[in-house]
């Protein structure tokens, strides 16, 4: 069995006070990770609802458009069925 070697004392108290700063310094760097994590998904939850507004503004804007163009169809239809009675009601009624 090999003899315990003497390890010079200051050199165990550089790797203690090494390992002491180490854990000392831990729990503000897992406090910094986790700051850092609550930013970064405030700002992707910030990019998700601005992108959902924007996609609910285009189908607002296409249902819209649907609408009026429904409108101005049923003005044309409504023109139509009144110069078809216009004579009187001589035409043929729509089956």
């Amino acid at each position: 069995m090999a003899e315990p070697l003497t390890v010079n004392s200051q050199i165990t108290d550089a790797v203690t006070q090494d390992n002491v700063k180490v854990l000392g310094d831990a729990p503000a760097q897992a406090m910094g990770n986790l700051y850092q994590t609550i930013g970064h998904s405030t700002g992707l939850a910030g990019g998700n609802a601005v992108t959902a507004q924007q996609q609910a503004n285009v189908i607002h804007q296409a249902a819209t458009t649907m609408g009026v163009t429904l409108l101005y169809t049923l003005g044309i239809a409504a023109g139509g069925n009144a110069a078809d009675n216009a004579d009187g009601g001589d035409a043929a009624p729509p089956a």
